[in-house]
């Protein structure tokens, strides 16, 4: 895959189908952690799966994603995939909490097939028009981020936590086919997977604006995954009282700020990144700031809204970035960059979990919006 025949509206639009299926599966659980609580009641094991599965993630993203470097990426895609049937099946069946836990880190672990294909996307991308056709792809992972919720939370309030997970595996190999209509590629390095992997580290000495870009999507991706990891658990709480079909369908509010994929892409072309990562810095302080002055339906809406738009934006300006520094090792630098991004949303999780713990919903708000001044003062310091 060259780049210099850019890709047509099909290929886009499988790519995004591919990648939002594939990412939804780390998000199942989070709408459904109330209904997991009532089924698991015993020890912590259930507060710890949104958690472990952002950990698989993490670890999939180190040691699977780097071999889109190496391999025939059309078919080391298909063979991911497979492996995510097979960890959605283990939790359908799990017989209790701490074995659900096991197939939530290969669930997680898995779902970094997802990574495999942005890659690809850059590679049949110009560098003109790199950042608009990773938007559109990513514009299908950001819809199955948040419309995952939508559907996890309705089926599990309708027919339990399981049936979810049993769902899951047909939608994975359905994207497993959809992937079978992209063109082949070649391998970009030709070392041993020892010396790629070692590699990984002269990469992020070498490159300071991925080390910034993952810094601050990392800050930024965990003041995300922390509002969407007690959503449930707060709306189950006066005054709202509500079930966790309720914080599924904030995934579809969300999905409002998906429209800032293509058009952060877009920018970023015309601009660079920078101003773009900035501009969602500031959006996401504003969305947490709306989610803890104003505790209603109304304005939890209005919060999510802002707080999907400006991640996303942000995101988008950065892959920009990021897959434009070297062309040889784009799947290593998304390892470096993703990795970073779902530490940052692991710490986010458990970081809101024990603030919640402690102090309720004012305290996941404080992280929050700690978290998004974090991310801000990064790019400032940039700036400067």
């Amino acid at each position: 895959m060259t780049g210099s025949r850019e890709p047509g509206a099909g290929p886009i639009f499988a790519m995004a189908c591919a990648c939002g299926i594939a990412v939804a599966n780390i998000y199942y659980n989070q709408p459904m952690l109330g209904i997991l609580r009532r089924a698991f009641p015993e020890g912590m094991a259930v507060g710890v799966i949104p958690t472990v599965t952002q950990l698989g993630y993490a670890a999939g993203l180190f040691f699977l994603v780097p071999l889109g470097d190496l391999l025939e990426r059309r078919r080391l895609i298909t063979v991911q995939f497979m492996a995510l049937v097979l960890a959605t099946l283990m939790a359908a069946a799990a017989p209790g909490a701490w074995p659900l836990v096991a197939a939530s880190f290969l669930i997680g672990a898995g779902a970094t097939v997802a990574q495999q294909i942005l890659p690809v996307a850059a590679s049949l991308a110009s560098d003109r028009s790199r950042g608009a056709v990773v938007g559109g792809v990513m514009s299908g992972l950001l819809t199955g981020i948040l419309l995952s919720r939508t559907l996890s939370g309705f089926v599990g309030a309708h027919w339990g936590w399981r049936m979810m997970f049993w769902l899951a595996a047909p939608m994975a190999l359905a994207g497993a086919a959809v992937m079978r209509f992209l063109p082949p590629s070649l391998p970009s390095a030709s070392m041993g997977y020892g010396r790629l992997l070692g590699s990984l580290l002269h990469l992020w000495r070498g490159e300071p604006r991925l080390r910034r870009a993952t810094f601050t999507q990392a800050l930024l991706f965990a003041a995300f995954s922390a509002f969407w990891t007690t959503l449930a658990l707060h709306l189950e709480q006066p005054p709202f009282r509500r079930g966790a079909d309720l914080a599924g369908l904030f995934g579809v509010i969300g999905a409002i700020g998906i429209l800032a994929a293509p058009l952060a892409g877009r920018v970023a072309d015309r601009r660079g990144p920078a101003p773009v990562v900035m501009t969602g810095a500031g959006v996401v302080l504003a969305g947490w700031l709306v989610l803890v002055g104003w505790n209603t339906l109304t304005g939890m809406a209005v919060g999510v809204v802002l707080l999907d738009f400006g991640v996303q934006s942000a995101l988008i300006a950065h892959q920009q970035l990021v897959f434009g520094l070297r062309a040889e090792a784009r799947n290593r630098l998304n390892t470096l960059f993703m990795t970073g991004m779902f530490l940052g949303g692991s710490l986010g999780s458990s970081g809101a979990m024990l603030a919640w713990r402690t102090t309720g919903w004012a305290g996941v708000g404080g992280f929050g919006i700690a978290l998004a001044l974090a991310a801000a003062l990064v790019q400032a310091r940039r700036r400067r």
